[in-house]
């Protein structure tokens, strides 16, 4: 009787485990076997010319750390998107890696990742590391998608310079927070709360021909990967009289 007690008991645990192993195997905390690649002949830092459209910006967010993705570009939806990404190599690589931000789109040789040398290197235990490292070129890493934080930094509007006031107007959001992807963003007219969905026109770029006058206010829809979702709204309004190439910040962080 003894053992026909304890055996169901048994069986129940070894399940329980099975299933808590599996959800630990599936959480989005979980990493991702990969590889990487760095820029070649580049600067320290990451590109002006990203296909997220940060420009000069995406050079220097996140103190150059930043990279291209492949299918994680997600048609523009991944840019400012922010992944913890280490190498593999127990003789070089640190246990915790680099944070990256996303900010171009790109591949090379079955890389979910081209990472500014800056930030290739920083995935080293040591400088002597790094430069194996890099000479190496393309190394297994892992990954997951964790928070962007920027300390002290509210989400910022780039007004792009082809903008033209008060015809067509495109802009690119900075210091995109959170674990959250931006999905939507609406144009509303501070006035009379009327607001229109924008185009994403490329990359982290929005766009909109006719835009209302007045002064504007821009929100934004951040979603998850398990369909929660938020809408986020400035505390500070665009003017009446934005112009092309300004940045006007928004008031508002968003909490990773």
């Amino acid at each position: 009787m003894a053992f026909s007690l304890v055996y169901p008991l048994s069986l129940f645990a070894t399940l329980l485990l099975m299933q808590t192993l599996a959800q630990a195997q599936t959480s989005s905390s979980a990493f991702i076997h990969s590889r990487a690649a760095y820029y070649p002949n580049s600067s320290e830092q990451g590109t002006e010319t990203g296909a997220c459209g940060f420009g000069s910006f995406g050079a220097t967010i996140n103190g150059g750390d930043v990279s291209a993705a492949s299918d994680l570009y997600r048609n523009g939806v991944g840019c400012g998107a922010c992944y913890q990404v280490r190498c593999t190599n127990a003789a070089f690589c640190s246990d915790n890696g680099v944070t990256v931000a996303i900010t171009d789109q790109g591949s090379s040789d079955r890389t979910d990742f081209i990472l500014s040398s800056r930030a290739f290197g920083r995935m080293a235990q040591t400088k002597d590391a790094a430069a194996s490292l890099l000479a190496l070129g393309v190394v297994d890493i892992e990954y997951r998608r964790v928070s962007c934080s920027y300390p002290n930094k509210n989400i910022i509007f780039k007004i792009d310079e082809n903008s033209n006031y008060p015809h067509y107007l495109a802009f690119v959001i900075w210091f995109q927070q959170g674990k959250k992807d931006i999905t939507a963003v609406q144009l509303c007219e501070t006035q009379n709360f009327v607001c229109k969905l924008l185009d994403r026109s490329y990359g982290a770029v929005w766009t909109t021909t006719s835009p209302p006058s007045g002064p504007l206010s821009i929100r934004m829809l951040f979603s998850d990967e398990d369909g929660d979702e938020s809408w986020v709204v400035p505390v500070n309004n665009i003017p009446e009289d934005w112009k092309a190439g300004a940045t006007y910040d928004s008031g508002v962080q968003v909490n990773p």
